[in-house]
């Protein structure tokens, strides 16, 4: 995770639980799944801080609902897949400096909680 420097604003997404079709076996083919998002944005909140004013502030509620109508509305074969299109959703936001995005598969494996995948990018 990215070091919060002076003037940044760390926000995070914490357990958005959706549902998608996610993996390449018939079963997941045809079922939608449970997938569990954290995001992590960093943002130059200095304006926001100073004039306590929405129009200053990254709109969390926007990225999210984009979140939410792009996982919902689309298949994937892979974690990855599914996981790179979200970043890529978060860092179209021009102010956005850094976005971390884990995306957890509940019970993919037998005896384990979950499967997950993190990817970041930073500008």
């Amino acid at each position: 995770m990215a070091q919060l420097e002076p003037g940044m604003a760390r926000i995070r997404v914490k357990d958005l639980r959706l549902r998608t079709f996610i993996g390449i076996n018939e079963d997941e083919i045809v079922n939608k799944q449970d997938v569990l998002i954290n995001l992590t944005v960093l943002y130059p909140a200095q304006e926001a801080v100073r004039d306590n004013d929405i129009e200053h502030a990254l709109n969390y509620r926007t990225i999210t609902k984009a979140v939410i109508q792009h996982v919902e509305g689309n298949r994937f074969a892979l974690l990855e897949r599914l996981t790179q299109e979200i970043l890529d959703l978060v860092m179209h936001n021009p102010a956005v400096r850094y976005a971390e995005v884990e995306v957890d598969k509940p019970h993919a494996l037998r005896f384990a909680e979950s499967v997950s995948i993190t990817l970041a990018s930073r500008r």
